[in-house]
């Protein structure tokens, strides 16, 4: 499903039901919802102990972002943010790092189960619910300034917080957990308010993030420089190798495969013989509209065409001796050839064929077509 946790989203993973929590819990306060980058933000704001919520599927900064999220910190605010992937910017910052799951990894080879997150240090009270595993934890902490406030299932920190001159900076890494699917379940309401109970019980203000829910990947810093999947790639020498090792194998692959694959021989399909099937056609279609007269008058000039064609005699005369040279050059018995186009004249004269009369016509032809020499 998509995660959005936008305020606004009801569907299971979107994050309406938490909003409305903090909104109840701070009702005190007006939640003003923030739409620009925090460099941005924090240039208008002279906070010195105000509460900013930033619920996004993945965290994607700038250096300017982090610095700016640094100072408003240090200056005694709290900055709740809650995302399956934290920006390693922020992460160097705060001096650790984060163990994650890619979420496409999970759906295709996780098992859904019950699982569960605790909060504070009795961890034996946990929230839970039906769905993929919370597998995201932070490792390396710096424990001089940096206290762990929340567990996974497995035992792991996956709520922390770190100590920055006057203020705190709260990271946790399982989103999911304030999505209304979570929150809805049996008492997990209660997990947010703990999650929120380390924050001041009145802050300055209270700001809610519209902007980094909507971003899906890193932007250009103030001195230009943009990021890209390959500038990340390029970090890290392990990376950088196996890249290039790829790219290399590639095109060997392209230089010496292209050479023993041989080109593909088209099939021609061979030519189909229609005339068969039109002529079935053809027949079903007169047959469907009962015009016997019409069908026979076509027989009678097809036939007409044979024996012109055939025997080279004119049909357009038919007398007695048409009739016997037609006889002997066809070895058809001549009483028998008489009969046939003297019902080839009577279907000429009628108006109107039955069914009787066409039957009788187009045995006779085939009698003639199996009687000839």
């Amino acid at each position: 499903m998509v995660e959005t946790y936008s305020k606004t989203d009801t569907k299971p993973f979107g994050g309406n039901i938490a909003y409305r929590q903090i909104e109840a819990m701070f009702a005190n306060n007006i939640i003003r919802s923030k739409k620009l980058p925090f460099k941005n933000t924090w240039q208008n704001m002279s906070d010195t102990s105000a509460l900013y919520v930033c619920i996004v599927p993945k965290l994607y900064t700038t250096e300017d972002d982090v610095q700016a999220m640094m100072e408003y910190v240090y200056a005694g605010n709290s900055l709740f943010i809650s995302t399956s992937r934290i920006d390693d910017l922020l992460l160097e910052k705060v001096g650790c790092k984060e163990i994650f799951t890619e979420p496409y990894t999970q759906n295709l080879l996780g098992v859904m189960k019950d699982t569960k997150v605790s909060i504070g240090a009795d961890s034996s009270i946990k929230f839970g619910y039906y769905y993929y595993p919370f597998e995201n934890y932070f490792k390396d902490l710096n424990t001089a300034d940096t206290k762990v406030l929340g567990y996974n299932d497995d035992g792991k920190p996956d709520y922390i917080v770190h100590f920055y001159g006057k203020g705190k900076l709260y990271l946790h890494c399982e989103p999911r957990a304030f999505s209304n699917y979570f929150l809805l379940k049996d008492d997990n309401y209660k997990y947010l308010q703990n999650c929120f109970a380390f924050t001041s019980d009145i802050p300055q203000h209270i700001y809610w993030d519209d902007f980094y829910n909507k971003t899906g990947s890193r932007r250009k810093s103030s001195d230009g420089k943009s990021y890209s999947s390959l500038s990340e790639i390029m970090k890290y020498p392990p990376l950088v190798f196996a890249f290039w090792l790829a790219l290399i194998l590639l095109g060997l692959y392209i230089l010496f495969g292209s050479k023993r694959i041989q080109r593909i021989i088209a099939h021609v399909k061979p030519n189909e013989n229609t005339t068969v099937t039109f002529t079935e056609t053809v027949g079903r279609l007169y047959l469907q509209e009962k015009d016997n007269k019409n069908i026979a008058d076509k027989m009678i000039t097809y036939f007409n065409e044979y024996i012109r064609n055939t025997y080279f005699l004119n049909s357009s005369h038919v007398d007695d001796d048409f009739i016997l040279m037609l006889s002997r050059k066809s070895g058809v018995e001549k009483d028998k050839v008489e009969t046939l186009y003297r019902t080839i004249a009577d279907t000429h004269k009628s108006s109107v064929v039955n069914d009787y009369q066409l039957l009788s016509l187009q045995t006779q032809i085939q009698q003639f077509y199996k009687n000839k020499a």
